[in-house]
């Protein structure tokens, strides 16, 4: 792997424009005490291997302690390492390790949500007069209707991982808002006590020596706070409520508030990329814009839902003339204004082999036509470990193979 494409040169500033980003999934990468889970020493352990790959910078999904409902992206403990994992100590050895060997670090940034184990909302659960009860999305039911009755649920919001946003607290008869699992619990970013707590622990990894934050979901982090209903899906029994949450409508305040806070004193240093579900060409110009102070890029979807219908589940196949359109939109969008990322895997989509290529008799070429066609874009390359093997999807079998939250639940609604 080698640079990020035919671009013009990055200053010094904006490194990461010829870089090439690698991601880990800790868990299932290496592992170095053969309890079967991958831990942090695996990681450094195989660092002379990334060196010999090209890889400027490794992406960890997260690491920290958590009940791991959705692995690892319900965080109890922002500033720690999940003993399943490693410890804060082989944190800083991998981190040190990786700087010797010049490759960069940036850690996931889950703060959409929490883990409901988390000790915010653990304090914030504890009673409709706890300090931080507003640091949550906190709710009575609907006027006139008891809590628990059907429909009662403040908004008749979907969860993205099916069934309703809002999960009834029994001791005080309100419901907490969670875009996607009851384990999950929104962050309310309209109250600033949130905000600050949240760029204080980004501020204490930055100075621990991490390279920047790649930020899960950062675009639904601001809320309509009057929380309309949505529009309600055919044969759903709940209603799609993202109008009022994707890019809403403090999003782009809040994230430069955060880059004021988090990184205004430590210029040209660290890389900051947004996962952004839903985000358009023109949000993504927006977002983007040095001249704004935002991310330095963000992860669009837009490529990666070709081949589907209305959900993810509905597959109507790829059509090559739609993937050509839709990388030459945002190439064109992006080109004067704002930078690319590109992606073809990671942790949430199935092998691009498998998926736009062929895994048979034509796994290698595919691959490394798949490859050529992704570094030779005008943006920073993310490559998600065994893509450089051309590696192909798991072969699952039965339901009962699968461990994924959002795939068992959305099938269960389905059926």
């Amino acid at each position: 792997m080698t640079g990020a494409g035919s671009q013009s040169p990055a200053s010094a500033d904006q490194w990461w424009k010829s870089a090439v980003v690698y991601q880990i999934y800790p868990r299932s990468f290496a592992d170095s005490n053969s309890d079967g889970v991958g831990d942090i020493r695996g990681i450094t352990a195989r660092l002379d291997y990334l060196v010999k790959l090209g890889v400027d910078v490794l992406w960890l999904s997260p690491v920290y302690p958590s009940p791991q409902a959705d692995h690892g992206y319900d965080i109890s403990d922002y500033q720690d390492i999940d003993p399943l994992f490693g410890s804060l100590e082989d944190l800083d050895t991998l981190l040190h390790a990786a700087h010797q060997r010049g490759m960069r670090l940036i850690m996931d940034l889950v703060v959409n949500h929490t883990s409901d184990q988390h000790p915010w909302f653990v304090e914030s659960r504890s009673g409709t007069t706890s300090p931080r009860r507003d640091w949550y999305w906190w709710r009575p039911p609907r006027y006139g209707m008891q809590p628990g009755a059907p429909g009662a649920e403040p908004t008749n919001w979907s969860s993205i991982f099916s069934g309703s946003a809002w999960q009834l607290d029994d001791d005080s008869s309100e419901y907490y808002l969670h875009l996607f699992s009851r384990k999950q619990p929104d962050l309310n970013w309209e109250n600033a006590e949130v905000r600050h707590a949240v760029y204080a622990m980004m501020r204490w990894w930055l100075d621990r020596g991490i390279d920047g934050f790649r930020m899960d979901v950062i675009n639904l982090i601001s809320k309509n706070p009057s929380l309309p209903d949505g529009h309600h899906l055919p044969h759903q029994p709940y209603a799609d409520g993202s109008e009022h949450y994707v890019c809403g409508p403090r999003i782009h305040d809040f994230l430069r508030e955060m880059r004021h806070n988090v990184f205004a004193d430590r210029p040209g240093k660290y890389l900051t990329v947004g996962e952004m579900p839903g985000v358009t060409v023109d949000e993504g110009r927006l977002f983007t814009d040095p001249a704004r102070g935002e991310v330095d890029m963000v992860f669009q979807f837009e490529h990666v839902q070709l081949d589907q219908g209305d959900t993810k589940w509905d597959y109507v196949g790829l059509d090559l003339r739609d993937l050509k359109a839709s990388f030459g939109r945002w190439q064109a969008g992006l080109a004067e204004v704002g930078w690319n990322s590109l992606y073809w895997n990671n942790h949430d989509q199935p092998r691009v082999v498998s998926r736009y290529g062929d895994d048979g008799r034509y796994r290698v070429a595919s691959a490394k036509m798949l490859a050529t066609v992704l570094h030779l874009h005008r943006g920073t390359p993310y490559i998600f470990q065994g893509e450089e093997l051309g590696m192909t999807n798991g072969p699952f079998e039965t339901l009962d193979e699968f461990r994924d939250i959002e795939s068992l639940n959305q099938y269960a609604e389905m059926t």
